[in-house]
């Protein structure tokens, strides 16, 4: 049993490696259907300690959305050639995909810090994102506009912003706690002319906390994240998006030393209306949710720790936000746990 443990403990170290606080502007709401936050970026052992030392997390994110009424029309009123004053007609549709590599180095300290573990990374992001509008177009030129059927698609590849984040985790026998900051730094390749866009072109603070349950002799575990985003003014727009809440879980069940398998979800809810919007959109608050399964696989690389999983979700519920499914494929590599001191004696039981 304390061998199974063990090798279930260095599962938690190669999963929390990549627990990573990032968000692409790959068709997602708020600001033109875009968020901060990507739903489900955090998900089993997310509050579980790790191995100190240096950890490297790496992601490909694939995500196909659409959209139809107010969530494609703020695209349409954000686009340049388009007037979001003189009319914004709703019988619209939108559609995006975004193919995208998250990559996060992590320092976790070996020194406690309040009597936790303390971790930073700073992840950031490139890969190719596209959208595309169909349905009845108001074009502007000045004071002159005109109503048309049409269709407007946009492509890029490029780089995306930056996403320092700071973790700070407590662990007691089966119960881990954490708390956590992260940022958007909006350095990004944005254009508020384009449909697309890899940065956000705007920053962002987002607070919050977590909880993991995990029992290593019946190899069961529970996690749950939620936080708060606050959206800073977009420069570019004068669009400021309201405060999301977003929560994110994960349940898993060990099958062997090695692998696991569960199911994951998230919840997202934005709680105030955003500034700036054309007023036929209203308070544009935006929500979805999504659940999927996920399956992960632990292996050594050299004297380090490999980790391999991937995840699903699919949408639904959603309002004023592009839907439809998205994966998750993630490798990261970490120090290796401690391995544990074989006893030299041995009970006898009768």
């Amino acid at each position: 049993m304390k061998l199974y443990e063990t090798a279930c403990s260095r599962i938690v170290v190669a999963a929390t490696t990549v627990s990573l606080a990032c968000a692409p502007a790959a068709s997602r709401a708020d600001d033109s259907g875009l968020s901060f936050w990507l739903p489900g970026q955090y998900g089993s052992q997310a509050a579980t300690p790790s191995t100190p030392g240096w950890s490297l997390g790496t992601i490909y994110y694939h995500t196909s959305v659409d959209a139809s009424g107010a969530a494609a029309a703020a695209r349409e009123a954000q686009v340049g050639r388009f007037s979001p004053t003189v009319n914004v007609h709703l019988n619209l549709s939108l559609s995006g995909q975004g193919d995208l590599i998250f990559v996060a180095p992590t320092y976790t300290f070996a020194t406690p810090v309040f009597g936790g573990q303390l971790s930073a990374t700073l992840a950031s992001v490139y890969g190719r994102s596209s959208a595309s509008i169909a349905g009845t177009l108001t074009a502007a030129a000045g004071p002159l506009f005109t109503t048309r059927q049409g269709f407007l698609e946009d492509t890029l590849v490029s780089y995306g912003d930056l996403y320092p984040t700071l973790k700070l985790k407590w662990n007691s026998g089966v119960h881990n706690y954490m708390v956590y900051a992260a940022g958007d730094i909006p350095v990004g390749d944005y254009d508020p002319g384009r449909l697309s866009n890899v940065g956000m072109g705007h920053g962002a603070i987002d607070l919050g906390g977590g909880y993991t349950y995990f029992n290593p002799a019946a190899g069961i575990e529970f996690s749950g994240v939620a936080g708060v985003t606050y959206n800073f003014k977009n420069p570019d727009t004068q669009y400021q998006s309201g405060i999301d809440f977003h929560f994110d879980w994960g349940a898993s069940k060990f099958l062997s030393k090695q692998v696991f398998v569960g199911v994951v979800g998230y919840a997202y809810q934005q709680v105030t209306d955003d500034f700036g919007q054309p007023t036929v959109l209203g308070g544009f608050r935006s929500r979805v949710l999504g659940v999927g399964p996920q399956l992960g696989y632990v292996f050594p690389v050299a004297e380090m720790q490999g980790f391999l999983g991937v995840k699903a979700y699919g949408e639904f519920a959603q309002a004023n936000r592009p839907a439809g499914w998205n994966t998750w494929l993630t490798f990261s590599i970490s120090e290796e746990a401690p391995k544990a001191v074989t006893p030299t004696k041995h009970l006898v039981t009768k």
